[in-house]
């Protein structure tokens, strides 16, 4: 029977269009078959195991399992499809990256970090990509919205929770032909006002 469930799991997460949970996949099963978390979770680990060397791999992600290519074999892959992949506006970006690193945060306080008025059109966006969502209200006057990231943003991202993002860089890190003048000139200033 193990066997078998594993082929079951197999094709369960081959033709699902999104990650399944071990609860989900148990579902499937009837009482009667006998079958526990324990055995979904020997599928699971076995499966990963024999994709190992191969071109596809066994991720778990915040939303469950699911199967996909390995990032190796992108370049050809990517040539089966013809339409080139959307592309989102660096004003988007930045955005989701503030939201991402910063929530849950109001629109109010991603304008004051950028310095520009966050469009909301990039907000929309990004709520039907499902990627933000929000999560409250700040208990102020206006009560603007709290938005943080979702588990969809994180599976399209391959990361299972929001501490695998990227540690963001100390700003001190960067060299300073790379910063921005103004940024050079306020530690310049800061540096002497302190040698004074």
């Amino acid at each position: 029977m193990n066997e078998n469930i594993e082929k079951i799991v197999e094709s369960l997460l081959l033709s699902s269009s999104r990650p399944l949970s071990v609860s989900e996949i148990l579902k499937v099963f009837d009482d009667a078959e006998g079958v526990d978390i324990g055995d979904i979770k020997k599928a699971l680990s076995s499966l990963k195991e024999f994709y190992s060397d191969r071109s596809i791999e066994l991720v778990k992600v915040a939303n469950g399992f699911r199967l996909k290519a390995k990032q190796e074999y992108s370049m050809w892959i990517s040539k089966l499809w013809e339409t080139k992949p959307q592309k989102y506006s660096r004003a988007m970006m930045e955005t989701l990256a503030l939201i991402a690193y910063k929530q849950p945060i109001t629109r109010a306080e991603i304008e004051e970090v950028r310095g520009v008025s966050v469009s909301s059109q990039i907000i929309r966006n990004l709520m039907d990509r499902g990627w933000i969502k929000v999560v409250g209200h700040r208990d102020v006057p206006g009560r603007p919205s709290l938005l943080s990231t979702t588990k969809d943003f994180l599976d399209d991202l391959n990361l299972r929770t929001l501490s695998d993002l990227p540690d963001l860089p100390d700003i001190g890190n960067i060299p300073e032909e790379v910063q921005m003048p103004l940024l050079i000139e306020e530690q310049k200033e800061e540096k002497t006002s302190i040698q004074e």
